[in-house]
């Protein structure tokens, strides 16, 4: 009884932050949930809720996890539709795009730097764009060998081009602050589509590109 009542006053507490702050939408989390989680996740860690220091908590993890997991329901379709016209067919790199994501299997962060490579094929996209695109599939609970397939895969389904090469370097809180903990240790996962699968030489100037040659 006196946990259900925690818990409604949480419930009624994070209602007026978000009228005060304007939270109040939806947009397909569930945060009382979330704030629910929360609250027993602090219980069974042995934590008193309700002191100073953690009486928002709940709240705020909510609307964390509104923020850093909002690629959910997104494609990059509508970023990658900014194109613009060229001649060329020169490869174009967009290299170090920072990054942090969340493991799915410990719900613990990534983080690194994205490079993304294409041939055009008649248009180019906005260099903007290829970030955001990284955010997009970024921002929902991850594997780093799956965001690396995503990113290529939407620039072929979404950007007229002929090949398209990405390359992730991510370190992993759940190996450098748990488990083995390696601090510093990088995966590198790589992504090739189209032309980088069929010409060796477009793999080597990338590389060179990033000065790995």
């Amino acid at each position: 009884m006196e946990r259900q009542q925690e818990i409604v006053d949480i419930k009624r507490h994070a209602k007026c932050l978000q009228s005060r702050n304007g939270l109040g939408r939806d947009d397909g989390m569930d945060k009382d949930k979330i704030r629910e989680a929360v609250l027993m996740l602090l219980e069974g860690i042995g934590e008193d809720p309700g002191r100073e220091g953690l009486k928002e908590t709940p709240d705020r993890i909510a609307r964390m996890y509104e923020e850093i997991l909002s690629g959910g329901g997104e494609t990059a379709e509508l970023p990658l539709s900014k194109t613009f016209h060229t001649d060329s067919a020169e490869m174009v790199l967009e290299k170090d795009i920072v990054f942090y994501s969340m493991c799915e299997h410990h719900m613990m962060p990534f983080f690194g730097k994205a490079h993304v490579a294409y041939i055009p094929d008649g248009e180019v996209v906005g260099l903007s764009k290829l970030a955001r695109t990284v955010e997009i599939y970024a921002r929902r609970l991850q594997l780093q060998e799956r965001l690396t397939a995503q990113i290529a895969d939407a620039m072929m389904t979404y950007v007229k081009c002929r090949g398209v090469m990405v390359m992730l370097e991510a370190e992993h809180m759940c190996m450098t602050m748990r488990g083995v903990k390696k601090p510093g240790s990088q995966t590198v996962t790589i992504a090739k589509r189209g032309a980088f699968e069929e010409r060796a030489e477009l793999e080597r100037t990338f590389f060179a590109m990033l000065g790995r040659a």
